[in-house]
């Protein structure tokens, strides 16, 4: 996926395009590649820190894990802590 995903969350200063505006950009990606791309960006922005992604996703760090765990098997690159 080409497109950069808006993350909304406490953390993070709300995103510049309103959803009539994102909602396009997502049309086409399936919910998998979707949720793929907003976990990496929400890692990167979160420096590779897996607990506060994990904090800002909503999901256990567990669950972070296990997701990452099947991105890297599939070669994809993730974000890896920075700080």
């Amino acid at each position: 996926m080409t497109h950069e995903l808006a993350v909304f969350a406490p953390d993070f200063p709300a995103s510049s395009l309103a959803p009539n505006e994102i909602v396009p950009l997502l049309i086409g990606s399936t919910v998998g590649e979707i949720e793929r791309e907003l976990v990496l960006q929400t890692l990167a922005r979160c420096g590779g820190n897996r607990t506060r992604a994990a904090r800002v996703l909503g999901v256990s760090v567990r669950t972070l894990r296990n997701k990452i765990r099947l991105y890297t098997a599939g070669g994809i690159n993730v974000p890896a802590h920075t700080i």
